[in-house]
């Protein structure tokens, strides 16, 4: 019976990749990727020549058991996504969960993953938070938003670009404008940056901005702003 090996991959720049996923990527029989074309580039990066197999979350429901099957056969098998840890707003939970209920041995490296680093850069506490991936676009968003502004614990979810005024809007309205938030894009790449300050400061700047890049939002729990005051005066 063969391995089915985890292998998270750079969000951004080439140089954050392992020596030990380098070498997971140039034994296994076979590398399964969320986008062929984005790691077929990673690989060549760093002159590996293995087959590579399309598994993401149109056709993994459909594709999973061909895989399967190879495992159970002997082959150990590598799954990439286009950049972090598979199954973290990625595909790969399926098939991880197939593979543990079949006694298939599932090994996972340690590596890249976008909201870590926002997390720490953020400045905002990092001993006890909540990850909440993305959020609803529309049914149930303000739900979530209502639940999650309850929260005392730091939140963090990813956003598009696109939305990211319209989210910084929403956080205002449901946590206030005064809630503690930090912004990141472009983690690891040449542009990144990290904004903080309070909503409604990170939301004025975002407005006089179009932001590129995935975004990772950060925001205070509900009764950081208390404990902050009740520390100064400790």
């Amino acid at each position: 019976m063969g391995k089915l090996y985890i292998v998270p991959t750079p969000i951004g720049n080439l140089e954050d990749i392992t020596l030990r996923a380098l070498r997971i990527l140039k034994e296994v029989d076979l590398v399964l990727a969320e986008d062929t074309r984005t790691s077929g580039f990673l690989l060549k990066h760093f002159q590996i020549e293995k087959k590579i197999a399309s598994f993401h979350k149109f056709n993994e429901h459909k594709s999973m058991q061909a895989f399967i099957d190879r495992l159970n056969a002997g082959e150990n098998i590598a799954l990439v996504s286009d950049a972090g840890t598979p199954s973290i707003s990625d595909p790969g939970f399926l098939i991880v969960r197939e593979c543990v209920n079949l006694g298939i041995e599932v090994e996972c490296l340690p590596g890249a993953t976008a909201f870590v680093p926002a997390l720490v850069a953020s400045g905002l506490p990092s001993d006890r938070f909540v990850f909440e991936g993305f959020l609803p676009q529309k049914k149930g968003r303000q739900k979530k938003m209502l639940e999650l502004a309850q929260e005392e614990r730091t939140v963090i979810f990813y956003e598009s670009p696109y939305r990211l005024v319209k989210a910084l809007e929403e956080i205002v309205l449901y946590f206030g404008a005064e809630r503690r938030v930090s912004v990141s894009r472009e983690i690891s790449k040449m542009f990144e940056e990290t904004t903080r300050g309070s909503a409604e400061e990170v939301l004025a700047y975002y407005k006089t901005k179009t932001p590129k890049g995935e975004i990772v939002i950060v925001i205070g729990g509900k009764n950081l702003k208390q404990a902050s005051k009740t520390d100064e005066e400790e």
